[in-house]
């Protein structure tokens, strides 16, 4: 169970080498968070990941799990939940894609939107009838602002953000008043390994403030958490410009 602050004591990640993801179990773990489960594809970077969090001390485990496998989801995240009550669920995977190749390349912009969309919407589902059944939980999603309005220069990514953004805010108004809490965290330009190379956006962020965000927004039980938190006015003035003004800017 949360303690009186909103931090769990279980936490399963979905996507268990995202940096963002990653982060947010250390700063959990150095809180409260005692037994975590990282859920992705096997590989040297998942064990790494999970011996990093075993040396500050939690109790972790690693289980096979690939968002782009939906008919294995199921009895993944049900080995996990029949370990004992998940308080927490990170769903951070996700893949940016390369905007200027997937469309010439239509088959990688499916890619891009099963990963990101038709992969989350099945752990999502799955997620939140496991923590429904146990009556008590979160299941934090990691959207972007990027799903605000799309954008030429990266519409593939953004469009299967809004999808997965409209589905989550939907998923928390279905399990309100169940005892599950679903929050959005909307995260601006995030230095990382998928950004590496890429121009710096304006409000650019880093995976800790993220963490830090979703530690304070889980405190808080928000149901939707910007970073940096100026975000909120910016998109909101980006998302109400005329389409014609917004296509000459320079974004």
């Amino acid at each position: 169970m949360k303690d009186a602050f909103g931090i769990p004591q279980s936490l399963l990640v979905l996507g268990g080498t995202s940096e963002i993801a990653l982060a947010t179990a250390r700063r959990l773990v150095a809180r409260r968070t005692r037994t975590v489960w990282l859920a992705g594809r096997p590989s040297p970077a998942l064990d790494r990941a999970a011996e990093r969090l075993r040396d500050l001390g939690a109790e972790v485990r690693t289980v096979a799990f690939d968002a782009l496998d939906p008919e294995s989801h199921e009895a993944a995240l049900d080995k996990v939940f029949a370990e004992g009550d998940i308080d927490m669920v990170l769903l951070a995977f996700g893949v940016l894609g390369d905007q200027a190749h997937d469309e010439r390349e239509p088959l990688n912009a499916v890619r891009v939107a099963q990963t990101n969309y038709t992969g989350a919407v099945s752990a999502g589902l799955i997620s939140a009838r496991a923590l429904q059944a146990q009556g008590h939980g979160s299941l934090v999603v990691l959207s972007s602002v990027a799903g605000e309005r799309a954008r030429r220069a990266n519409f593939i990514y953004g469009s299967s953000k809004a999808g997965l953004d409209a589905f989550a805010q939907g998923l928390g108004d279905a399990l309100h008043g169940t005892g599950v809490h679903v929050m959005v965290v909307r995260p601006g330009f995030v230095r990382s390994r998928m950004t590496e190379g890429m121009e710096e956006a304006p409000l650019a962020t880093t995976p800790e403030a993220v963490a830090t965000a979703i530690e304070l927004g889980l405190r808080r039980r928000s149901e939707t958490v910007w970073v940096p938190g100026a975000l909120r006015v910016v998109m909101s003035a980006l998302r109400h410009l005329p389409r014609g003004v917004f296509r000459r800017l320079p974004v």
